[in-house]
């Protein structure tokens, strides 16, 4: 049998966190992982912040993470997971296979992603891999990772072909800044860029430090100082 094929430890359980916000969804995925060979449910958390808790408490070598979460999205809660347990996996467990999720929870150091449409065999094997240092990609995803990397290179070069940004500010973030300016909300400019709020807030929250700004209106000022964007005549 290769790793990916045997609990880690030489035969112990791998143990694993479940993480959904949908109490059906949450009860459902806890009796199958319960019956799967090799797997240890330690506990089920109903959002981002007790999945952290939890995950202290009980020292899971792998978490299934729902992205779509009330408090504290998957995303976010990954990235702050992998900052304080880098020994804990994670795997992106969702309904959503767009680029942005994709991208997002490989970027926030998930190290698997399964649609929920994904089979016993399939989650057992992805939480057996990444238990073991290995990623675990759904098939139904591969592509789009594939096409978002490209497209991301494809943007760092324009960007690095485009004008020079003042204070360090990325790109993303003049986008939000003009978004800004255009008097959108934060829910609006989510919805815009097809990203969450916590990404938008995450983003806003830097270019402030950067720029040195304390609130939205002192970024229009700076928007149409800096020409990002353009004052409505």
């Amino acid at each position: 049998m290769s790793a990916a094929e045997t609990p880690a430890g030489g035969g112990s359980p791998v143990r694993v966190l479940l993480a959904d916000d949908q109490r059906l969804v949450r009860e459902s995925l806890s009796t199958l992982l319960e019956l799967l060979e090799g797997i240890e449910l330690v506990g089920a958390a109903s959002d981002g912040e007790e999945a952290l808790a939890l995950t202290g408490q009980h020292r899971p070598q792998v978490v299934l993470m729902d992205l779509r979460m009330p408090r504290l999205d998957g995303i976010e809660a990954t990235r702050r997971l992998r900052e304080r347990h880098p020994d804990v996996q994670v795997i992106a467990l969702t309904t959503y296979a767009d680029d942005e999720s994709v991208l997002g929870a490989l970027r926030a150091g998930a190290r698997g992603y399964l649609t929920k449409d994904a089979g016993s065999a399939d989650i057992r094997a992805a939480i057996l891999a990444v238990a073991t240092g290995e990623a675990a990609l759904d098939r139904a995803v591969q592509h789009h990772v594939v096409a978002a990397l490209a497209s991301d290179r494809e943007a760092h070069r324009a960007a690095g072909a485009g004008p020079n940004l003042p204070d360090g500010l990325t790109p993303r973030e003049a986008e939000v800044l003009g978004l800004i300016a255009e008097g959108l909300t934060n829910a609006e400019i989510a919805e815009r860029l097809v990203v969450t709020q916590t990404t938008v807030k995450s983003h806003i929250n830097h270019l402030f430090a950067k720029a040195g700004l304390r609130d939205r209106a002192q970024a229009v000022n700076y928007a149409y100082r800096n020409g990002i964007a353009t004052p409505p005549s």
